[in-house]
């Protein structure tokens, strides 16, 4: 069984009840919903939430929400890893079959596309059981020459030893999107640690690595989700 996994718990803070606003025409978690089905891959696209609303929208939505989290897993320090391990034996308990993959889909990947999930899979078959393979975006410019202003000593280099190395020697880095997790049950439920020397990075355009967490983030993330439209819809 291959499951998708949105989580969304009510208490979000910096920007109240972030996970259900609208966005660009419907609640947020209404968009990777419809990326996770549109894809295919999927026995069950779940929402953990411990919110009422939540459930009911994400329902709307077609997702399902097949049981609810409990309150111990829905604070403000809840690692993400223990909702999924939850939420992959509630389902075993459910559906009495055993989860195989789970993709963990951040209920505000908004900018998740159908194909990022099938091909990110298409890698998860190519890696170790240990191995996930994660959103990841590059950083624009090297991140070796990244300059710090510290209290005291002023402007430096982070990494003095790339004062004189050209920007076109130096390694390309990239960064969490904070969008999506492939992973076997196994590598999820042994608490495997997600970047590890199996993982691989799948690497999203920058114009779509989008993070979300101020409501200037969010004026942002709508405007250039206007502008860029979403063709698979």
């Amino acid at each position: 069984m291959q499951i998708a996994l949105i989580p969304a718990r009510g208490g979000s803070k910096r920007i109240p009840r972030k996970n259900i606003r609208p966005f660009s025409g419907r609640p947020m978690i209404g968009w990777p919903i419809a990326a996770a089905r549109a894809s295919g891959l999927f026995d069950h696209v779940v929402v953990s939430t411990d919110d009422d609303e939540i459930a009911e929208i994400a329902r709307d939505q077609g997702a399902e929400v097949p049981f609810m989290r409990p309150d111990r897993l829905a604070d403000d320090f809840t690692p993400a890893r223990e909702v999924i391990v939850d939420a992959v034996e509630s389902m075993e308990k459910i559906t009495g079959r055993q989860v195989d993959h789970l993709c963990c889909i951040y209920a505000t990947a908004a900018f998740v596309q159908p194909g990022d999930l099938q091909q990110a899979r298409a890698q998860l078959d190519r890696l170790a059981e240990t191995g996930f393979v994660f959103a990841a975006a590059a950083y624009p410019h090297p991140v070796h020459r990244a300059l710090v202003d510290t209290p005291g000593t002023g402007v430096g280099m982070l990494f003095p030893d790339h004062a004189g190395t050209r920007s076109q020697d130096l390694p390309e880095a990239f960064h969490d999107a904070g969008m999506f997790y492939w992973g076997r049950r196994d590598a999820f439920v042994s608490r495997t640690p997600m970047f590890n020397p199996d993982s691989r990075p799948y690497l999203m355009p920058r114009r779509r690595a989008v993070d979300i967490d101020t409501p200037e983030d969010w004026d942002f993330a709508e405007a250039l989700f206007g502008l860029q439209g979403q063709g698979w819809c």
